[in-house]
């Protein structure tokens, strides 16, 4: 008997059985199931499992939170069950049967930004490191620390900073300006096909061949195009650095190409051919067609989400997108800001200087929001193990940037700290926005995420998240007080 073959046993009969499970998966802290029909689930007594944190349904699958120890959870489960568990993608893939056309793509854009992901936060702390070293001036002309009357910043008083400061470029260089590498390498990744196609083809969209995207709209403007001559017809030779869905168009024209052309060319020689038409089609396509759609359909988006978040109305887009980011997390449809801050940065982005997104900054609240109304439930309920043992690290979790484990083990179980943390949110949003604190790029979601931020918008971002939290607290223990919520 393991540690948890009671538990496990119990939970086996609650998801309605082995026949109801189409297939089981586990990830760092959730159990993860995909089910025939999840109206034969018992939620209620599920939550009541002395191992079990928390459930909700997600991408399809019904996943049920367990903590650190779900791998022994796991173990025992497959052996009280009888069951061969699946790897995490082919949980996925079984579950697409349960979501409907949006989920699908939407669980397909969070595949593709989820592995590109970790190298955009260490961008962006690079980025808000060498803003304080090139953009603060910090000491006076007799080179006396003042930030009041500063003069000149670090990298003009110290060669050895100046050094730092240049190097660091090097791998913010890589992750920002080649970032459509990453970008069709991770939709071949998902997509299943060939990977080292998927970085060639991102490598031909930001060639030094080709002209720098930043210098387009100069280039333009004095007649300076360059161009690929055919004799019939020319085509312009821009790049698309830091563009994210002309890489994602061109990502999965290579990847269907890919998969046609294996259907129709015989085995014996699709290692030359397939490879040779899918490879240079695409790059063909993408510089032709792809790369100039999607730069004005990026355009299209971030200007119109620029345009909500600097208008005379921005304080109720603020608002809105404040309190409705949480609920958003719940349908998965939040992995599309994702792309949307990452256009805004590049809408306003130059060759000397890294643009910024106001976007970011309000989702980073929302989850500060989060973490605070499970420390204001575990404030309500001191002394109450039970929900310690749940609300510490859930507490912890989303006050780093993983809002998950707060709001389907504490939040929404219990209702009134959600909407708590979704008004303290839409509040400190609103502050963030009509004081213009944008990002310079996607960081930690939470309370490190100050360190994406240029040094002389830390203050208003510091206020913004005291908002978050002192509006959520209060409010928690107010709708607890008012609803006599006491929790068992």
């Amino acid at each position: 008997m393991g540690k948890y073959s009671q538990d496990a046993k119990k939970l086996l009969e609650l998801v309605g059985g082995k026949e109801n499970i189409k297939a089981v998966s586990h990830c760092v802290t959730r159990m993860r199931f995909v089910l025939f029909d999840e109206s034969k689930t018992n939620t209620e007594e599920i939550e009541k499992l002395k191992s079990v944190k928390g459930s909700f349904t997600q991408a399809g699958q019904y996943q049920v939170i367990i903590g650190n120890e779900v791998d022994l959870f796991y173990n025992d489960f497959k052996e009280v069950s009888g069951l061969e568990g699946v790897s995490k993608e082919q949980a996925k893939v079984d579950a697409k049967s349960n979501q409907t056309a949006l989920q699908r793509i939407m669980s397909t854009l969070a595949e593709i930004f989820a592995p590109i992901i970790p190298a955009i936060v260490v961008g962006g702390l690079i980025l808000g490191f060498r803003n304080i070293l090139e953009a603060v001036p910090m000491f006076n002309e007799l080179g006396e620390f003042t930030l009041r009357e500063g003069k000149q910043t670090i990298v003009q008083m110290s060669t050895f900073w100046n050094g730092v400061n240049h190097f660091l470029w090097l791998p913010g260089e890589a992750i920002f300006h080649f970032l459509p590498v990453g970008i069709t390498w991770s939709v071949t990744r998902k997509m299943g096909t060939t990977q080292i196609l998927g970085i060639v083809l991102g490598i031909t969209l930001v060639s030094s061949q080709l002209l720098n995207a930043y210098d387009v709209a100069k280039a333009v403007e004095e007649g300076t195009v360059p161009f690929w001559d055919f004799g019939f017809t020319k085509i312009n030779m821009i790049g698309y650095q830091a563009q994210v869905i002309p890489a994602m168009l061109a990502g999965f024209t290579l990847s269907y190409l890919e998969r046609f052309f294996k259907k129709i060319i015989p085995d014996a020689v699709q290692m030359i051919f397939v490879p040779f038409f899918a490879l240079l089609i695409s790059i063909i396509v993408a510089h032709t067609i792809l790369g100039p759609i999607g730069w004005k359909i990026g355009s299209a988006i971030s200007s119109v989400v620029y345009k909500g978040l600097t208008s005379t109305l921005n304080w109720l887009f603020a608002a809105v997108f404040g309190f409705f980011y949480s609920p958003l997390v719940i349908t998965g449809l939040h992995h599309m800001t994702n792309a949307i801050d990452l256009e805004l940065i590049n809408s306003t982005t130059t060759a000397t200087q890294q643009g910024t997104t106001l976007l970011w900054p309000m989702i980073a609240l929302s989850n500060i929001a989060q973490g605070t109304a499970v420390a204001a439930t575990l404030f309500i309920n001191r002394g109450n193990t039970a929900i310690k043992e749940v609300g510490v690290p859930a507490w912890i979790s989303a006050w780093l940037g993983v809002t998950e484990p707060a709001m389907f083990g504490v939040n929404i179980k219990y209702r009134y700290p959600f909407l708590a943390a979704m008004i303290g949110s839409s509040l400190a949003g609103l502050f963030s926005v009509i004081t213009n604190t944008g990002a310079l790029s996607i960081g930690v979601g939470g309370i490190p995420g100050i360190l994406s931020f240029p040094f002389n918008k830390w203050p208003t971002f510091f206020v913004a998240m005291l908002i978050s939290i002192a509006v959520t607290f209060v409010l928690t223990v107010l709708f607890s007080k008012r609803q006599k919520a006491k929790m068992i």
